[in-house]
């Protein structure tokens, strides 16, 4: 088994990988609101999920796979309020193909202004191919 890291153009941070991808799996590392290095939606959680499944779609596309191969989503939200937002964004990408989901709700993320970090699980059934 070879185990792929997946990193898109732009979203590379050193000692981590976007994804890992092994055997159809697919490991999308935790995504949060940021595109271009900047905060996305302050205080706006729809705003936010949508930056966040933007760059989880994104990730997945580079290693093969779309929303329809999500089989489990795990959020951290650091308020209960944001999810409402989040559970918008998640139900109108997943409609068609609703993945297991849980909602942990956390103190705080590591960057001040996140209201929430969104992970993913993915399975194509097939290994990728470089």
């Amino acid at each position: 088994m070879s185990i792929d890291r997946i990193d898109p153009e732009g979203m590379r941070f050193t000692g981590m990988s976007q994804a890992s991808a092994a055997d159809g799996w697919i490991h999308v590392s935790g995504q949060v609101a940021l595109a271009g290095g900047a905060l996305v939606g302050a205080d706006d959680p729809e705003a936010q999920a949508d930056q966040c499944f933007a760059n989880i779609l994104t990730v997945l596309a580079a290693a093969g796979a779309g929303p329809e191969h999500v089989v489990k989503l795990v959020c951290y939200l650091t308020e209960r309020s944001a999810y409402a937002g989040y559970a918008a964004v998640r139900n109108r990408i997943f409609a068609a193909h609703p993945p297991a989901s849980s909602v942990v709700i956390v103190k705080e993320l590591l960057m001040p202004g996140l209201l929430m970090e969104v992970e993913a699980v993915a399975w194509t059934g097939r290994a990728r191919t470089p």
